[in-house]
């Protein structure tokens, strides 16, 4: 059957693509993920795989014309279908009046299923739905059209600007489940972010089409809420239990494990449904919490995993698992931002030793990428010791007012990345990334600096991004980093804020190390390691020339650089003219 192939969104923020160039021509045969074209936004030039494998009936886009994102460029017809060439002709959008794709018989047929049904359902619908008002957009944010059934469809969404597949690690609903407008409903791994994805509509989940832990193109339709099937599935007891209480009402709870029908019960004296996930009921028994202590800012008053978190760090609960933020200078110096720590569990049986583990879809996105880095970067690293007395002793000073005045803790990483970036503009070609084009390499200057923060999670590593950092004040800088690295931890970091970094600060000193040899975080051309921070005797000299010992709050920088792009030379003068600003520190902090 003949296929669509549509315009694909490149990110949350574009709405359009030109297409630059065509590597097939109508009648050609093509595999599925051959790249079928090429693509420039104004962020990103990529190459569009095929979604199928076939003959490539129909080109409907022109080279260098400008359409929008979900319109039909071309068709492929599949083996098998009959495929008559033609000429380009003008944009038109995509066609949406094509009945939804019968569901498979299991998950597993739907994972492995063509994307082209998830395509064209992914694409907005002329339903009788909307002739009554009701629109629905498959865009980014999870949305689908209403399906003929009534029911609407919920797609897997694009996370970020090169992402093209995304893992189901699990679903936070099961059919039946009542659920509200922007209620997490199922938690989604990609090369940039995990995050949680939100319903687009309010209703009963009345199917998943793709099971945990299956990788799929994006808007392949995952489930659908709501339609006939929701209304065979949740039954006379669903409908009455509706009707006993009014519209706004929290939903009911589902049948869950015990320890979550334990809390269920506990809450049940109160008159009031605790709603959270099996994560924070999990952090809630490892530190004996009663949930209805914690107030919930998820939607309709749902428990998140943030909220529990600063409960148990403002009252001090579960001390004996949870390390405190800051509670030692190097501590301080080595968090990127003064967010609570997650409380440590007991392993699970498949983590003891002798056992064998499959790989999470994140951690083998981190192998993949160190792997590609090491290969492509020819890596060179510098070490700096940096006298960090004065702000030590700033810091000290400062840090509650700081706090007092601004909502947001003093931590070192500010000073640091300050630094960074003054340095970043003396010395561009730090900032700057190796290019491969038609005509060979190329040095690009970055107009902006991206500053990358590593940031280390339960299940692995991110790099969110501070964009344009140069243009923020420090007290910018703290409160951004705070940010980005507390909704990192809580999974609710936007796709684009973990993207497009021109150089990256890593935390290899937060157990104390004296330093480490980081790894550059591609395209980055260089990546700054932060060790621990200690006291130790050195040698001070005056103006005279008077030798003296002192207590110094000492920590290493170790610079990794790529030495196609970076000389030595060019290493050794960023490396010395950072160490400068942090030991002679005059700036204003806010």
């Amino acid at each position: 059957m003949p296929t669509d192939v549509i315009m694909p969104q490149m990110g949350e923020s574009i709405f359009e693509g030109t297409i630059t160039k065509w590597l097939k021509k109508a009648g050609d045969r093509v595999e599925k993920d051959e790249p079928l074209f090429e693509i420039s936004t104004d962020k990103v030039d990529a190459e569009i795989p095929s979604p199928v494998a076939g003959v490539l009936s129909e080109i409907k886009i022109a080279e260098g014309e400008t359409v929008q994102i979900n319109t039909v460029v071309a068709v492929v017809a599949e083996s098998g279908s009959a495929a008559a060439p033609a000429a380009p002709a003008k944009a038109t959008p995509a066609k949406t009046s094509a009945p939804a794709e019968k569901a498979p018989a299991a998950p597993e047929a739907q994972a492995a299923a063509k994307p082209a049904a998830a395509a064209k359902s992914a694409r907005p619908a002329a339903t009788q739905d909307q002739a009554d008002g009701a629109t629905t957009d498959a865009s980014s944010s999870g949305k689908a059209p209403a399906a003929p059934t009534g029911g609407t469809d919920v797609v897997m969404p694009q996370m970020g600007e090169s992402i093209f597949e995304g893992t189901i690690t699990k679903w936070l609903k099961q059919p039946g489940d009542r659920v509200e407008k922007d209620e997490p409903l199922f938690e989604i791994s990609t090369d940039k972010v995990d995050a949680e994805i939100p319903s687009p509509v309010a209703g009963v989940l009345s199917e998943i089409k793709i099971a945990e832990g299956a990788t799929v193109q994006i808007n392949t339709v995952v489930a659908v809420i709501g339609g006939a099937a929701a209304a065979q599935g949740a039954g006379d007891s669903a409908s009455s239990a509706e009707a006993k209480q009014p519209a706004a009402a929290a939903p009911e709870p589902r049948q869950e494990e015990p320890e979550a029908a334990s809390d269920a019960d506990a809450a049940a004296g109160t008159g009031q449904r605790l709603r959270s996930s099996p994560l924070v009921r999990r952090i809630a028994k490892d530190n004996s919490l009663d949930l209805r202590q914690v107030a919930g800012t998820g939607s309709g008053g749902r428990i998140t995993k943030e909220d529990i978190l600063a409960h148990l760090s403002e009252n001090d609960a579960g001390s004996a698992t949870q390390a405190k933020p800051e509670s030692t200078a190097t501590a301080g110096a080595t968090s990127p931002a003064a967010a609570p720590s997650t409380p440590q569990a007991q392993p699970a049986a498949s983590q003891l030793p002798g056992s064998v583990v499959p790989l999470t879809k994140m951690r083998a996105i981190i192998a993949q990428r160190m792997v590609e880095s090491v290969q492509i970067s020819p890596h060179v690293h510098s070490v700096f010791k940096v006298d960090m007395t004065r702000i030590v002793r700033l810091r000290d000073r400062e840090k509650e007012n700081f706090e007092q005045r601004n909502a947001v803790k003093l931590t070192y990483m500010p000073f640091i990345a300050a630094a960074a970036i003054e340095c970043l503009r003396k010395f561009p070609i730090v900032n700057a990334s190796m290019e491969q084009g038609a005509g060979g390499n190329s040095i690009r200057y970055h107009q902006n600096i991206n500053l990358g923060i590593a940031v280390a999670l339960d299940w692995g590593l991110i790099v969110p991004v501070v964009k344009q950092a140069e243009e923020r004040s420090f007290l910018g800088l703290a409160r951004a980093i705070a940010d980005l690295a507390q909704r990192a931890r809580s999974k609710r970091l936007k796709p684009d804020e973990a993207s497009g970094s021109t150089f990256t600060l890593t935390n290899s000193g937060i157990f104390g190390e004296e330093f480490g040899l980081p790894i550059i975080n591609q395209p980055d051309s260089a990546i700054l390691a932060i060790g621990g921070l200690k006291k130790e005797p050195a040698v001070l000299t005056d103006a005279e020339g008077n030798d003296s010992i002192a207590i110094r709050s000492m920590q290493h920088f170790c610079l990794g650089f790529d030495h196609r792009t970076i000389d030595g030379a060019d290493a050794g003068r960023f490396m010395a003219e950072f160490k400068k600003v942090l030991e002679g520190w005059d700036k204003e902090i806010g």
